[in-house]
């Protein structure tokens, strides 16, 4: 696909009993059934990635208890409200974000029950001044709980993606996220196995330090494509603790050409999904 996309994607169908967004044609899920296996890592690559083949990117944090997204980004300070109603979302790489981490301080903890911590995530969605987005990826926080399941219910979803590891202590995880999605009606759009592989930068030895293949037969179970096996890499980590995402800061890397090539699948995915019937802005028809 060209990188400079010149087709914009159709806006498609959401669950039933909900409206698409009226600025954004896709709104895509990042789900993981546990933590630790680098979803946010996934996320943020991912819609930069995304951002490269041309298309217009939003990225929502919807981790309110531990926005990570601000800082792999590199972005700090508050987000401005034309009306104190509305806010503005930050931008980096090419990508539209919204965190609660642009709100408090960095060690300030978020003392929420579940119904605070949803109202507040809707109310980003909803509020937010978005362009005229293609694609807003949601980083949900781990697990499958009242939370996570609130949120799906609530907001309009194209589809989610599922993140594991191989191993098979994640993938039974996983496949917990994957049957929330089924329940909520929500079509998994792919898997995307993280820290798949290990090459040795001082010998080149190749090692599957979590298990091989965990991914792959999960989708193969499951019916659900593999969009994509990422390496484990020190620099995918190294350029997350930076703010400068490893897609952005080396994009002909083997790393950034795997998220890359795992963002091609997710627009072919997402082309085949159907159209909503009920048509959002005309400048985005």
């Amino acid at each position: 696909m060209s990188s400079n996309q010149t087709r914009r994607p159709h806006a498609s169908q959401v669950q039933k009993g909900l409206s698409p967004h009226p600025r954004i044609r896709n709104v895509i899920a990042v789900g993981s059934g546990k933590g630790g296996v680098g979803k946010s890592t996934t996320a943020v690559n991912l819609a930069v990635a995304l951002a490269r083949l041309g298309a217009r990117v939003g990225l929502l944090d919807a981790d309110i208890y531990g926005p990570s997204v601000p800082a792999m980004l590199g972005l700090s300070g508050r987000p401005e409200s034309p009306d104190n109603k509305s806010i503005e979302p930050m931008r980096a790489f090419g990508v539209e974000t919204m965190s609660i981490g642009y709100l408090i301080e960095d060690e300030t903890p978020m003392i929420w029950r579940g119904p605070m911590a949803t109202s507040a995530m809707t109310q980003f969605f909803n509020d937010t001044l978005w362009d005229d987005l293609d694609y807003l990826l949601i980083d949900l926080p781990p697990g499958t709980g009242d939370i996570q399941l609130t949120l799906t219910q609530k907001i309009p979803l194209a589809g989610a993606v599922i993140v594991t590891t191989p191993q098979d202590i994640a993938t039974l995880d996983a496949k917990k996220a994957l049957k929330m999605f089924e329940k909520v009606e929500v079509p998994v759009l792919g898997i995307i196995e993280n820290m798949a592989v290990h090459t040795c930068r001082n010998c080149g030895q190749v090692e599957h330090l979590f298990g091989e293949g965990g991914g792959e037969r999960m989708a193969a179970q499951y019916g659900v494509p593999l969009l994509g096996s990422l390496p484990l890499e020190i620099g995918i980590r190294e350029q997350g603790d930076a703010g400068t995402p490893i897609t952005a800061a080396a994009p002909e890397s083997t790393a950034a050409q795997a998220y890359l090539r795992a963002a091609e699948r997710l627009v072919e995915e997402m082309g085949k999904r159907p159209r909503a019937s009920i048509p959002i802005l005309s400048s985005l028809i």
